[in-house]
């Protein structure tokens, strides 16, 4: 039996149309709020993160999350750009909003996170995500997800990266429930069900966005070709025939 199902967020409850174009849309929404004289052409400072700060976001096996802020930061500082807080602030979220059109919730996703919630089921997040935990959490609230979740953890709140147990573990905590009783859902055989299953936790495979061969995995215990797919292993797991 269990009592709660969780997620991966990326390419398992929405996919992430990549395009290097946003890079630049990004640095150029987020320079359109400082409002300021002197500032560097976004293509500049794009090419620089591509160059510099772009290969560091994403270290195969990496378990500690980078602080996208503090690069950012850094970045413009190199231009002999300072920022305050409100200025990071600002710039982040408008990056953060011009990659908006990238972002695709999953056809099924509310209808498979309602049908779990109905059946007595808590339902959870767990998320390699370097954007800060603001940012995050008014995406799920804009995409409806957020009134659909019982807890939602990012790497960018714990500082550890998937399949590190930390933040497995912070998640299970704020669901009050034993890792035994809960099932994962998430796309990549390293990070989330290599991850989950050594947190104690039994594992699906999803391939409805994507399918993933990485050798550092582990094989899950079910696997699931579509999002509804996932309502056939719960019904497994507690019971039904």
């Amino acid at each position: 039996m269990i009592d709660a199902v969780l997620f991966d967020w990326g390419d398992t409850l929405f996919h992430f149309a990549w395009d290097e174009s946003l890079v630049e849309a990004g640095w150029e929404a987020g320079l359109a709020t400082l409002d300021r004289e002197g500032l560097p052409g976004h293509e500049d400072t794009a090419a620089r993160f591509r160059e510099r700060y772009l290969p560091l976001l994403w270290i195969p096996g990496s378990l500690d999350e980078i602080e996208y802020p503090a690069m950012v930061r850094e970045l413009l500082e190199g231009f002999g750009i300072e920022l305050s807080d409100d200025d990071l602030s600002r710039f982040l979220e408008a990056e953060h909003s011009a990659w908006e059109p990238a972002r695709q919730l999953g056809d099924s996703t509310h209808a498979l996170l309602d049908s779990l919630r109905e059946r007595g089921l808590k339902t959870g997040l767990v998320s390699n995500a370097f954007d800060p935990g603001w940012l995050l959490h008014n995406d799920l609230e804009r995409m409806g997800i957020a009134d659909r979740l019982d807890a939602a953890v990012f790497s960018s709140e714990v500082g550890k990266r998937k399949p590190h147990p930390a933040i497995f573990e912070a998640a299970l905590e704020q669901l009050g429930v034993e890792p035994e009783r809960s099932l994962f859902v998430g796309d990549r055989r390293f990070e989330d069900v290599r991850g989950a299953k050594e947190a104690g936790m039994t594992t699906v495979l999803a391939y409805w966005f994507r399918a993933d061969e990485d050798e550092r995995g582990l094989e899950p215990d079910y696997e699931a070709f579509t999002q509804m797919d996932v309502l056939n292993v719960v019904r497994r797991l507690q019971g039904e025939t």
